[in-house]
């Protein structure tokens, strides 16, 4: 792993970090020179191996246990984070779940927990930790979303709405908070190998894309890695379509 120290002295809070994605973003951040909070619902085997590999490229960690979906979830991680390392410098709101199938199947509690999870978590992530970042006059939010969020999807519905909501509250996080120095972004991720992922559905997504294939999850974490970096100095409110080239058709 390339270490170019572009990071070097900030501190970086990622969700839903012990694995997949999330777990590629901990620790490219970490290898630019960042210390890392990030959170875990499950899996805490996971998080400390995560949280190890930080540790040995020399930078602090926090792995914190939280389900994102509580009502008091965001504040308690901000805090622990906060707590911790004294500030937060960029926010990588990354932790989501999904449901797929046919719309007429969704129940109704599972539509509240997607909403809940996928746009209320960072929403109030966001309250905590975006004012606090402004009055600093510098910082870099990056939500994860998706390709779902862009384009219709068959049986996709309300994870896609969720991630068309993030979109929408980006720009206007970017609309409110950038005049104070704070650049929000959001990479709209297509089809991808991660552990929650079956292969066979990722592979399915990957051969409708340009070129015809899955991305690695180093290649969606080079992505944040650049939107967190001083190199996106002029990036915001941006939607950058790390998709393989799915929503260009």
């Amino acid at each position: 792993m390339d270490i170019t120290n572009r990071l070097d002295g900030k501190v970086a809070l990622v969700t839903g970090g012990s694995r997949g994605i999330g777990a590629e973003i901990v620790r490219r951040l970490a290898a630019e020179g960042a210390d890392i909070g990030f959170t875990y619902n499950t899996g805490q085997d996971e998080a400390q191996q995560v949280a190890a590999q930080v540790r040995d490229l020399g930078r602090r960690a926090l792995a914190v246990q939280a389900d994102l979906a509580g009502p008091a979830a965001a504040t308690a991680v901000m805090d622990a984070a906060v707590a911790a390392f004294g500030t937060v410098d960029v926010l990588v709101n990354n932790a989501g779940i999904t449901w797929y199938g046919p719309t007429a199947d969704l129940d109704v509690a599972t539509f509240d927990r997607l909403f809940t999870a996928n746009v209320r978590a960072p929403y109030f992530l966001v309250a905590a930790l975006a004012p606090k970042m402004a009055a600093r006059g510098s910082g870099s939010i990056i939500n994860i979303g998706s390709m779902a969020g862009q384009v219709g999807m068959p049986e996709l519905a309300a994870y896609s709405a969720t991630k068309g909501a993030l979109v929408s509250m980006t720009r206007s996080w970017a609309a409110e908070f950038s005049p104070a120095g704070v650049r929000v972004n959001a990479v709209a991720v297509g089809p991808v190998y991660t552990p929650i992922q079956p292969v066979e559905v990722a592979e399915a997504i990957g051969a409708t894309t340009i070129m015809a294939r899955v991305a690695q999850t180093a290649e969606i974490a080079n992505v944040i890695v650049f939107l967190a970096s001083p190199k996106a100095s002029y990036i915001t409110g941006a939607v950058v379509a790390a998709d393989g080239g799915r929503t260009a058709i």
